[in-house]
């Protein structure tokens, strides 16, 4: 629980919750590979910029820039700045669960229209100086901060994001309209059923619109192709089974939904330009 640069855990925290910062130097030793993250996390960028995807999605991340990553989300950094430097928040899966945030820690409706949220310098600080106070109260003997703490302390930092949301004025003044609102309900459907669901008319159908409609208005919101977003999640969480786990190629390709693992090696090879395994040993 100390505030360590050295210390961020990859996947998930190895005690109830982690408070810190890094900088970009230290942030940039995690951008090698994609990573499905069971903890969950707040961040705020005080110095400097970044770019990383999250899911399927890559964003550009500021000074002052707030996000909240709830777990099993898809974590790829990019790249950090030299002059980063970003706090940090991290809420284990097993403290999610027991305090039955685990259910309640999903994106509404607004927070799918965008991970990151950019807010004002003033708010930016009080952000940090709660943080320093909570690494200053963890380091205290006996600890001033336990996990019932800290319980109050992720509802404040829940309720507070999303309070940012509903104020920042690009929500306010501009209410979503239904492309965007069709396209946003195709990603979650694809971030929920791509293991299942790897053809574009599986999602139409649950949606109840046409394939031509479901794909042109996916191009005009994302300049994506319909089919490429599939791919793209499915191909995201191939490459984070395989750089984080030793489970076996063919166990990954029957768990992302096909039939055999030459099937999976040649949808692999076709996008990445090399097999799994060259891409594990890579």
């Amino acid at each position: 629980m100390d505030k360590q640069e050295n210390a961020i855990p990859l996947i998930d925290c190895p005690v109830d919750y982690l408070i810190g910062d890094a900088t970009g130097k230290i942030m940039n030793e995690y951008c090698r590979f994609p990573c499905q993250i069971k903890c969950g996390v707040f961040i705020l960028m005080i110095e400097g910029s970044a770019s990383a995807t999250i899911n399927i999605t890559k964003y550009s991340i500021r000074k002052n820039d707030v996000a909240i990553l709830e777990p099993d989300s898809f974590l790829l950094i990019h790249e950090f700045s030299e002059d980063a430097l970003v706090y940090y928040i991290l809420f284990s899966s097993a403290f999610l669960e027991k305090h039955t945030f685990s259910d309640k820690f999903r994106f509404s409706s607004l927070q799918l229209r965008n991970h990151i949220i950019s807010i004002d310098e003033e708010k930016a600080i009080v952000f940090k100086e709660m943080a320093d106070v909570l690494v200053k109260a963890c380091n205290t003997q006996p600890s001033m901060l336990n996990t019932d703490n800290m319980v109050h302390i992720f509802g404040f930092l829940q309720t507070t994001y999303l309070n940012f949301i509903r104020l920042d004025d690009q929500y306010v003044s501009k209410p979503i309209d239904r492309k965007e609102e069709l396209y946003q309900e195709y990603v979650k459907l694809v971030m929920a059923h791509y293991q299942e669901w790897h053809h574009v008319n599986d999602y139409a159908k649950a949606m109840r619109v046409s394939i031509p409609h479901l794909s042109s208005t996916v191009r005009q919101v994302s300049g994506k192709n319909a089919r490429d977003i599939v791919d793209d999640a499915i191909l995201t969480d191939a490459k984070a089974q395989l750089k984080m786990s030793n489970t076996q190629v063919k166990v990954i390709a029957l768990s992302l939904g096909f039939d055999n693992v030459a099937f999976f090696n040649r949808f692999f090879r076709t996008h990445v330009k090399m097999t799994p395994r060259e891409y594990r040993n890579s």
